[in-house]
């Protein structure tokens, strides 16, 4: 590839795992040889401090980038964990809805700074808040195409026709390169009848664009980002993170980038403590 391609994780519905997709397809495309930046687009700023990047420190952040006080090549930095670079976030962004308002060309912000930088990178990962807002709209009109992580329970279904809806409009009117790459099912228990029948309910919809992977509910991804790391990276051996390598490799294959490189060698995971197995 000669120019990143950009892609959202995005999806209306909060608390659905967008962030820890994000982290987990960086650092898995990062561990099969792709060079990959995070963009945080969260005022939580979740994925940043996922990355091991402390969200209190960072002295530019992609806020400044929305501003155009800073690149994106000033305001990146290193996940040293992970393996990738990270445009940060933090609360300051919440400010940004308000103060991008009045400024010309407030939607494509992100895209005219990402272009600076695109040669740079294979992929960029953009982690959308969990609401149709500027700063959503920024990462749709940057983007080359939406990755939609989502629980398979019913409310998730209602959610995922607005969404749907959403990026149309946006093809539409503000980005014709939009497409909706496809579907993550994330947080799957096939034991539970009601998630495999919405499961089958998406496949039947949609068809190819459900990705085959299948992240399962994991407790080692959930107890790593209070490690300041990847899950992938947290505990390779874990079946949500193996599942997330899979992703990165079904991701990169599904769009004819299928590369033969060396995986890097993960940090090796502190033992932790008080926190279930």
């Amino acid at each position: 590839m000669t120019t990143a391609r950009i892609f959202c994780i995005a999806n209306q519905k909060g608390g659905v795992g967008k962030t820890t997709t994000t982290i987990n397809l960086s650092a898995g495309l990062a561990s099969l040889g792709w060079r990959v930046l995070l963009v945080d687009l969260d005022p939580q700023g979740n994925a940043t401090m996922g990355s091991g990047v402390d969200k209190r420190k960072l002295e530019l952040s992609v806020y400044d980038v929305l501003l155009e006080s800073a690149s994106v090549a000033e305001a990146r930095v290193r996940s040293e964990r992970g393996g990738y670079d990270v445009l940060g976030a933090n609360r300051e962004l919440a400010g940004a809805e308000v103060e991008l308002v009045p400024l010309p060309h407030r939607n494509e912000r992100l895209r005219r700074a990402l272009t600076a930088v695109e040669g740079d990178y294979d992929f960029v990962l953009i982690d959308c808040p969990p609401s149709l807002s500027m700063l959503t709209l920024n990462g749709l009109c940057a983007a080359h195409g939406v990755v939609v992580p989502m629980q398979c329970e019913y409310f998730a279904l209602e959610g995922l026709s607005d969404l749907v809806n959403t990026v149309k409009q946006v093809h539409a009117n503000l980005n014709c390169d939009l497409e909706l790459i496809g579907l993550l099912r994330i947080m799957f228990d096939p034991r539970i009848t009601l998630q495999t029948q919405v499961s089958e309910q998406l496949k039947a919809h949609f068809g190819d664009k459900v990705f085959n992977t299948v992240i399962p509910r994991n407790v080692r991804l959930a107890e790593a980002p209070s490690h300041g790391m990847p899950g992938v990276v947290y505990d390779p051996a874990a079946k949500g993170a193996q599942a997330f390598v899979a992703f990165a490799r079904e991701m990169a294959q599904r769009l004819g980038a299928a590369k033969t490189a060396q995986p890097v060698t993960p940090t090796p995971a502190p033992q932790s403590e008080g926190l279930p197995g």
